[in-house]
């Protein structure tokens, strides 16, 4: 993989940096394209992108130092180094939620709404992020033996060197991708508002826990090892998702 495409002196173009921007853009792009089918203005999908990004941004990044907390404990600056990989994107999905409802509020907005106009955007920004993760060796797999495995051999590489590992990163793009299209067909034929929303949540959390299990770096594991921080996260939000879901197909049969 190529973690670095392009250095001149001290410059460096990290491939990490480079595929989030690019899935900012294309998520900002899938919203203004959507937006008419929610009557929501231009202007709204800026505010509501840079809150989304910028909080999504912080609360990723410090869901990865407090799964690594030893380490950055001796090394607090290394917190900062955000171009060498380390985003939890579980950890960055509740932040950019919380912010967002403190906006809708704010503004008057209809949550499930507004939340049925982002969750395809987040979808795809959050595939092609994961391919940036590929290409710099973070969130790598276990070692494995199936014909897919992936050696890196990169000396900047994040991942274990010259050892056929899952690759996670891509089994996380994939995942994205098809959340994506199953959001978009669903889009037209919702049934209520936060339908979208609640299945993107659903199918996010459902492949992370199944991705989870393939991950070799450390998740700063919990209940004797079995699951990760991230797993526990997944899980109380699909729970959470799968109730939220049946109480509103529930109100909308008594509609």
């Amino acid at each position: 993989m190529y973690p670095n495409l392009y250095s001149a002196g001290s410059l460096t173009l990290y491939t990490y940096g480079l595929f989030i921007v690019v899935g900012i853009i294309v998520a900002l792009l899938v919203a203004i394209w959507n937006r008419k089918h929610y009557g929501i203005n231009t202007q709204q999908v800026m505010d509501m992108g840079f809150i989304a990004v910028f909080s999504a941004f912080i609360g990723a990044r410090l869901g990865y130092v407090l799964i690594h907390l030893s380490y950055y404990k001796d090394h607090p600056l290394d917190a900062l180094k955000v171009w060498q990989g380390g985003l939890v994107f579980s950890g960055g999905l509740l932040a950019a939620l919380l912010a967002l409802s403190l906006y809708l509020l704010r503004h008057h907005l209809s949550l499930w709404k507004t939340g049925d106009f982002l969750a395809p955007s987040v979808a795809i920004g959050q595939a092609i992020g994961r391919i940036g993760c590929f290409m710099a060796g973070c969130c790598y797999g276990k070692p494995t033996i199936v014909k897919w495995g992936v050696v890196f051999s990169h000396p900047d590489s994040l991942a274990p060197l010259y050892i056929p590992l899952h690759p996670t990163q891509l089994y996380a793009a994939l995942s994205g991708f098809i959340i994506f299209i199953v959001l978009m067909i669903l889009r037209t034929k919702k049934q209520f508002e936060g339908q979208v929303l609640i299945w993107f949540l659903i199918l996010h959390c459902t492949g992370r826990l199944i991705i989870e299990r393939f991950r070799g770096d450390d998740r700063g594991l919990i209940l004797g090892g079995d699951m990760s921080l991230t797993q526990l996260a997944a899980l109380l939000l699909l729970f959470a998702s799968v109730g939220t879901l049946i109480a509103l197909k529930s109100r909308q049969k008594e509609k």
